[in-house]
């Protein structure tokens, strides 16, 4: 693990850091209805978002209306109106505000001319994308965010990681991890339990360079609620050599191996993990629209739904004191939830 700006101490990590039972989802003011920490992990850095301001020694606020590569959109800003602590939680809010700004984000410009650099684009929402690049990052560990997550169609929230060097090339041949992805919860969906939108997606990115990139994925569904009356959940990834494991408020569902993923880098060559084998940092958002989002359930993007907003009680990392090379011998299950 790499914390640009010193390691959070673990003598902080007191009952109130631990795990909330998953029968107690109301609010980001709850008093915590402790449960043991996860078996084995150590809290190493965390966000419990009870300052008065985003903790700009852990936190970038990106600014963009790149559209994030899927044609979303909304422009990425830096104002509170968009991102924002309130009552205890991290706000991600999307609103229907035309904006304009970049074209492309900041940390593709290395690889633009200086007309490109220049170039802007007007979008029809403004959002948030916070990440924890160049402040900490990681290889291997135990990732959560407990959140409740917007409805609407074309809402599109996810945690996730990229590749904090780039080690084997350019997206998606470093990797990218998802740790959890939701689109229109909420809309009519006649597969789903219920009949209402409630998949959640962990996915992994790998492969070639774009085009040529693919990836793999394990789903769950979101406990079943009335329409407009989404909880707050635990979502989490264990990251460990050679094995990505997603869960939804403790329980697994589904992992993948080394035997799933590769990298086309001749970087890679010899390396069997690669490309989850090298520093991740974290990225939090909440897209609208893009070719995920409206391409599922009513289509398109239900622009009258807005304002919609993430609400997240915390964001916490977890290593492994007794295997921090690997992390393996901290792994939940062995060989649940394929």
């Amino acid at each position: 693990m790499r914390v640009k700006n010193g390691l959070y101490s673990a003598s902080l990590a007191a009952a109130a850091l631990c795990l909330i039972s998953a029968d107690a989802y109301a609010s980001c003011t709850l008093d915590a209805d402790v449960s043991a920490m996860p078996s084995g992990w150590r809290l190493a850095w965390s966000d419990e978002f009870n300052a008065d301001e985003l903790d700009a020694s852990k936190w970038n606020r990106e600014t963009d209306c790149w559209g994030g590569g899927n044609d979303e959109r909304q422009c990425y800003t830096d104002s509170p109106r968009n991102s924002r602590l309130e009552d205890g939680c991290l706000v991600i809010e999307a609103h229907l505000q035309e904006s304009t700004g970049p074209a492309w984000p900041a940390r593709l410009h290395e690889g633009l001319t200086e007309e490109q650099r220049a170039e802007i684009r007007t979008q029809p929402v403004t959002s948030a994308r916070l990440n924890t690049q160049g402040k900490a990052d990681w290889r291997y560990g135990r990732i959560e965010v407990r959140a409740r997550l917007p409805e609407g169609q074309g809402s599109w929230p996810a945690f996730w990681m990229l590749p904090s060097d780039e080690y084997y090339g350019g997206w998606a041949l470093s990797g990218e991890i998802d740790i959890l992805e939701t689109v229109n919860l909420g809309e009519p969906c006649p597969t789903c339990p219920g009949g209402n939108e409630n998949h959640v997606l962990g996915t992994l990115h790998f492969g070639g360079a774009w085009p040529h990139n693919t990836y793999r994925n394990r789903e769950a569904y979101l406990p079943v609620t009335e329409r407009g009356n989404q909880q707050f959940h635990v979502f989490a990834a264990e990251w460990t050599e050679g094995r990505v494991e997603w869960f939804l408020n403790g329980e697994s569902y589904g992992f993948l191996t080394e035997a799933d993923w590769h990298s086309d880098s001749e970087r890679a060559d010899g390396r069997p993990f690669a490309p989850f084998d090298q520093e991740f940092y974290l990225i939090l958002n909440l897209a609208i629209g893009g070719h995920l989002a409206e391409s599922r359930n009513l289509g398109g993007v239900d622009y009258e739904a807005l304002p919609r907003s993430i609400l997240i009680d915390w964001v916490r990392v977890f290593d492994c004191p007794a295997d921090v090379e690997t992390a393996i011998s901290c792994r939940s299950s062995a060989e649940t939830g394929q």
